[in-house]
Formats: structure tokens, C-alpha cells, sequence
């Protein structure tokens, strides 16, 4: 499903954030990219949902060269992935309802087709209860699992959720990641980047270790350490 093929990212005349990475992901997978602060975790997302085009190499997504894609094609292609970012970045002016609906408004699906779907990713992230609140009025887990509802609704293929518990305390960050879990084993590949070693270690799934721009490590039920 993802591959990617000796990729390297350079910005400007800085050090280079990703050299010669090489790694496939297959659908239904659950992989973490683990590292330090500025190791590569962003640089890699932003590849993979075409924010930036790569230096060398080659991004393949299904059947999409990421790298080589037109501003035009760019939504088929990101129909395909839901994010999930640390920031949350909910409208604050809009109801939980209103900013899952809206990324299916943008699509152009039908008002009863956006509100059932609205109503099955509220259940699904256990906020049915809550379609009526604005930002403001949510916890940050709460916020977060608006986030991840939003990023499901139009049902992706990969859910990419980058630092996505850098927000918030251990118990809504245990939660986040059960989450995130339950929806893997749903069927949707899930990557999830972060620097916290312990979020990594309660999964025991794949793990994709990345120093200064390099992969160094890539093992099936890893675990990860800063040490």
C-alpha cells in the first residue's frame, strides 16, 4: 500500500530531515515511527500526504506517485488518508457535529448521507453524546477524539496520527491509543508518529525507529527507548 523507495528530503540549504529511508506498509497494519524531536516523524508524514514533495526517491501510495501528483489530484489522493494531528485544529465557531460534518460538506456529500455518517463516527469514538458541544466546551481527550472522528468520517484507507497525545495527560493519552487500536482492528491502517516511548511499548506492534533523518531500526512487536 506505502512505499517508499530511497527517500530523501532537503529544505533549502539546511541539513537534510530524511536520507535514503526505504520502508513498505501493508494495509491493516498498526506501525509507529518513533524518535527524538527532529529526527524525521514530520518531515515523513508530510511526504506521505504530499505537503511536500520529495528531494530523491520516490513516495508511492496504492497506485498514486505521491511526489509527481498534480495540485488537482491531490484531494483523490488525501480521500484515501485521514490525519489526526497534536494541535487538534477543530473550528472553534463550529459544534463537535459541525467540524466532523464539514469535511464531508467540502466533499460534497448529500445532508442525510452527512448526518448518519456524522452519528457513526460519534458512537464510534464514544461521543454520541456530545455532537452539540463546541471545542471549548470538551476535555482535551475529547477534542482529540473529535479529531479522530473527523479523520474517519469519510472512512480512509490509513489513519496517519502525528504526536497525537503530545496534548494530553496519561489516562486520555491511554485512551487515544486504544482508540486508535480499535480502529485498526477494524481494518484501516494506522501510523502513528511519536516521540513517547511508553505509548510504543504498550503496543508491541511494528516499529520504525528513526535518528537524524535515517531509519535505523525497523522490527515487527519492538520496542522503543531514548536510551
Amino acid at each position: 500500500m506505502i512505499n517508499f523507495q530511497n527517500v530523501s528530503k532537503q529544505y533549502n540549504n539546511s541539513e537534510p530531515a530524511l536520507t535514503d529511508v526505504t520502508f513498505k506498509i501493508n494495509p491493516k497494519e498498526f506501525v509507529s515511527i518513533v524518535g527524538r524531536s527532529g529526527a524525521g516523524k514530520s518531515t515523513l508524514v508530510k511526504l506521505l500526504i504530499a505537503e511536500e514533495k520529495p528531494s530523491k526517491g520516490r513516495v508511492i501510495f496504492g497506485h498514486y506517485d505521491v511526489g509527481k501528483l498534480k495540485s488537482k489530484e491531490l484531494p483523490k489522493l488525501r480521500r484515501h488518508i485521514g490525519v489526526v494531528f497534536q494541535d487538534f485544529r477543530l473550528l472553534p465557531t463550529k459544534s463537535a457535529h459541525e467540524n466532523i460534518a464539514f469535511a464531508l460538506e467540502v466533499a460534497g456529500r448529500k445532508h442525510n448521507e452527512i448526518e448518519d455518517l456524522v452519528g457513526e463516527v460519534l458512537d464510534l469514538v464514544g461521543l454520541g453524546n456530545k455532537g452539540d458541544n463546541f471545542p471549548r466546551e470538551l476535555s482535551g481527550g475529547e477534542k482529540q477524539r473529535v479529531a479522530i472522528a473527523r479523520a474517519m468520517v469519510n472512512r480512509p484507507d490509513v489513519i496517519v496520527a502525528d504526536e497525537p497525545t503530545g496534548n494530553l495527560d496519561p489516562m486520555n493519552t491511554l485512551e487515544i491509543v486504544n482508540l486508535l487500536t480499535q480502529i485498526n482492528a477494524l481494518g484501516t491502517t494506522v501510523i502513528l508518529a511519536t516521540h513517547n516511548k511508553d505509548v510504543v511499548n504498550q503496543l508491541s506492534k511494528r516499529v520504525m525507529v528513526l535518528e537524524n533523518g535515517r531509519l535505523v531500526r525497523d522490527e515487527e512487536g519492538g520496542r522503543y527507548s531514548l536510551t
